[in-house]
């Protein structure tokens, strides 16, 4: 992304538009043989896209059964018919049957007779099936005993299940064929949500306080519940998933919050290696690995994730990784998914560039075309520079502001003329690339940028906007609403894990050539997009340029990398290192704080149709008892370990409920939207609800891939993936993430605000670190 200090401001901006002419054919240069072989072209691209998707979602309807099975069953009935065996006698009569039945005319032919009778019965056979199949398996996969087992040890009803779910499931699915068979994310009782939201807050509040809430709770249970739960089952029979889309609604889309340092997240690329010093380079085999990516979702190649090579989980959110943009709304913003988006968009120097990325044949354009492409752009970017005013550098700051205000000016200065156009192509682009000239001299310089950014180069609304720095190291920023990080960490470790494994550079650093023989068609060359910046939208511009700044200075940001030891020394102490990471979290800010707060992670839901997350209210009262048997000096180590086990085990109960549909938040989520939306008022409700989470935590998926090489040889050590991190969600909080990428070290993000006089993401670290020591130590490992 380009930082911009200067500080020239003209009102001549309309003069420019005349002067700064696109790289357009003019329809004299276009004659009429190539006019209509466009046309040609465009036809027959979309009716293949049609035909696979057409071909895919009957593929899908009918997994884990196949099509195959119906000829099979044809086949089987004709040579019944035909070939009559003594041994089925009564089956062969019954087919015949339905030939009566069918009234089929006794002049057919004996062959045809027994085709027609059999194309019905095998295929209303197959239907039956499919449907008994489809049902069997989604019975199966509701079954959770074995999550609750040691992995290393499952009882024999679970390996009874585990076998009957691949006996049943189909042969090499394709990337949403399981989404039929998931189960349908259960209501919980009102009775369990309430139990499990009062056992969360005895950590938090006083026996009076606990004592009011439940009080309250009673009352709530007694009135609205029972009509609100109503509600919430007649949902769940009619929609994929009773929560997910009021989530999506309303957690984040009517938030009229900023996207940056609030919902949108960042994602690092590797810790401290490169595969090139070239940052075009870097940025066209990167574009290229995205698109690869994007082509094997488009057309459902890719493989659909599963859980210990049995359980498969949903994959709905793969389908708006790309070419998609939020877009605000004065009230509420909706999504916006260009599926037929065949360009990307680059800003350099502040300006940016349409690229088409297809070839006239629909290939994808090759590394090195990419490459020429964006050296073309880079050049003609800094002979234009300097055109340019400052505003006109800055349109992307108005991402930034509130979405309401973002939502005004859109309206008031992009919806018109040459702004609208130049819009319309950032917002339906596949992704938006920036080119920057900051070069981050370290994981934390990195973090800090790629999640806010300048405050003038990072288009906010995208699904995702990859970043190139100066020094050919890179990251994301991801709109959170389209997707959860899994997605898109999956995605990134497919597109890094090619920069690792493969050679795409040469000795000088430059994109490879492909080895096989390779004839790129004609394409479109870029095209700069004009932007006309009126006194208005100038001012506006300078506001978001200011609001944003002041926004992103009170950020405060570290990004550790702890090599002393990872998640190996945490399983040796036989604990999960996700509960040994929460539990030193909880002991690092009771030693900062000291007291104990509402503290969030992040848990998927993905096991059912349509999921995404769970809240798994990590501080528990096990957890508190742990930490203050670690700040007390007259407890035993013996008393300190016990204490640490049995906080660990309730923190892994608590997440394996989390994602079987038996979290507390989700539901009483739902349950609030059901209440508002009958029109009924609930004081209980709304106090839950807004309750602030003062420690907002996650945890970053890894190696999500098959067949990846083992990330604990020391070979790798310097390609580790960074992860990544949020803001703080409170004021007064930290924002807290944390990736394993291998067994002996990993890396964690902590944020919190300058503004805040209590909080310091620094010392947060520290004590984080000294805490881990510690807990460490009672198993002698030290």
């Amino acid at each position: 992304m380009t930082t911009d200090h200067g500080s020239k401001v003209s009102n001549m901006a309309e003069a420019r538009v005349a002067v700064a002419e696109p790289r357009v054919n003019t329809i004299e240069e276009i004659t009429a043989p190539e006019t209509w072989r466009e046309v040609f072209k465009t036809f027959r691209s979309t009716a293949t896209k049609r035909y696979y998707k057409i071909r895919n979602l009957i593929y899908n309807g009918v997994w884990p059964a196949s099509l195959s099975n119906v000829r099979f069953t044809i086949l089987g009935c004709i040579a019944l018919m035909l070939i009559e065996p003594s041994i089925t006698s009564s089956a062969n009569a019954w087919l015949w049957s339905i030939a009566n039945v069918l009234y089929i005319p006794k002049s057919c032919p004996r062959t045809l007779q027994a085709l027609i009778v059999s194309s019905i019965v095998g295929i209303f056979s197959f239907i039956a099936l499919m449907i008994l199949r489809q049902s069997f398996l989604r019975l199966l996969l509701s079954y959770r005993g074995w999550m609750y087992e040691n992995p290393k040890s499952h009882t024999v009803m679970t390996m009874l299940w585990c076998g009957a779910v691949k006996l049943l499931s189909g042969y090499k699915p394709s990337l949403y064929s399981c989404q039929r068979s998931l189960p349908r994310l259960p209501v919980p009782a009102v009775k369990d949500t309430l139990n499990g939201l009062y056992q969360s807050l005895k950590p938090l509040c006083t026996e009076d306080e606990l004592k009011e809430i439940k009080k309250h709770g009673k009352e709530f249970e007694n009135t609205l519940a029972h009509k609100l739960q109503n509600l919430l089952h007649l949902k769940s029979w009619f929609c994929q998933n009773y929560v997910s889309d009021w989530w999506e609604k309303y957690a984040y889309l009517m938030s009229r919050n900023p996207l940056p340092n609030n919902s949108n997240y960042y994602i690092c690329d590797e810790c401290y290696w490169k595969p090139t010093d070239k940052p075009v380079s870097r940025a066209a085999t990167l574009t290229y690995s995205l698109l690869m990516f994007k082509r094997l979702i488009d057309r459902e190649e890719l493989e659909p994730l599963v859980i210990r090579n049995t359980i498969p989980i949903c994959m709905a959110q793969y389908e708006r990784l790309y070419s998609t943009s939020r877009i605000p709304g004065e009230n509420n913003d909706h999504i916006l998914h260009s599926e037929e988006s065949k360009h990307i968009v680059i800003y350099v120097k502040g300006i940016y560039y349409k690229l088409d990325v297809c070839d006239s044949k629909n290939q994808l354009l090759s590394p090195t075309t990419l490459e020429e492409q964006l050296n073309w752009i880079v050049k003609d970017a800094e002979n234009q520079a300097a055109t340019l005013t400052d505003c006109e550098k800055a349109i992307p700051s108005l991402t930034t502001l509130k979405r309401s205000e973002w939502a005004s000016v859109r309206k008031l200065h992009l919806s018109s003329g040459v702004n609208k156009e130049s819009r319309r192509i950032v917002e339906k682009a596949i992704f938006v690339l920036t080119l920057s000239d900051y070069a981050p001299s370290n994981l934390t310089e990195k973090g800090k940028f790629l999640l806010h950014g300048d405050g003038k180069s990072i288009w906010f609304d995208k699904s995702f906007h990859l970043v190139i720095f100066a020094n050919a190291s890179a990251g994301l920023n991801c709109e959170h609403t389209i997707a959860d990080a899994p997605a898109m960490a999956h995605m990134w470790e497919y597109i890094l894990s090619r920069e690792v494994i493969e050679k795409l550079f040469d000795e000088n650093g430059y994109c490879m050539p492909f080895s096989r023989v390779f004839k790129q068609a004609k394409f479109k060359k870029p095209n700069r997009l004009i932007w006309e910046v009126t006194p208005d939208l100038q001012k506006s511009i300078e506001n978001a340029v200011a609001f944003s700044q002041t926004n992103n200075n009170d950020l405060d940001l570290e990004v550790f990398d702890h090599n002393m030891f990872g998640k190996g020394a945490m399983k040796k102490c036989k604990i999960s290192p996700d509960a040994f990471v929460q539990l030193a979290c909880q002991l690092a800010y009771y030693k900062d704080a000291d007291r104990f707060v509402q503290t969030y992670e992040a848990s998927m839901t993905r096991l059912y149709q349509g999921g995404r997350t769970e809240t798994v209210r990590s501080c528990t009262v096990e957890a508190k008892d742990f930490v203050l048997a670690m700040v007390n000096d007259t407890a035993d180590k013996e008393a300190k370990k016990s204490a640490l086990l049995r906080a660990a085990e309730r923190h892994q109960n608590l997440y394996r409920d989390a994602m079987n549909g038996k979290g507390v938040d989700r539901h009483l989520f739902a349950l609030y939207v059901a209440c508002k939306g009958m029109g009924y008022e609930s004081e209980f409700l709304h106090k839950i609800i807004t309750r602030p989470w003062t420690l907002s935590t996650s945890q970053t998926p890894h190696t999500q891939m098959t067949a990846l090489p083992d990330a604990n040889l020391h070979l790798f050590d310097d390609k580790l993936c960074t992860g990544g991190g949020f803001g703080p969600v409170s004021d007064d909080g930290y924002g807290f993430s944390y990736i394993f990428p291998s067994d002996h070290r990993f890396f964690f993000h902590v944020s919190s605000k300058h503004s805040c006089p209590t909080t310091s993401s620094k010392k947060f670290v520290e004590l984080f670190c000294e805490s881990m020591e510690e807990m460490l130590a009672l198993f002698s490992m030290a």
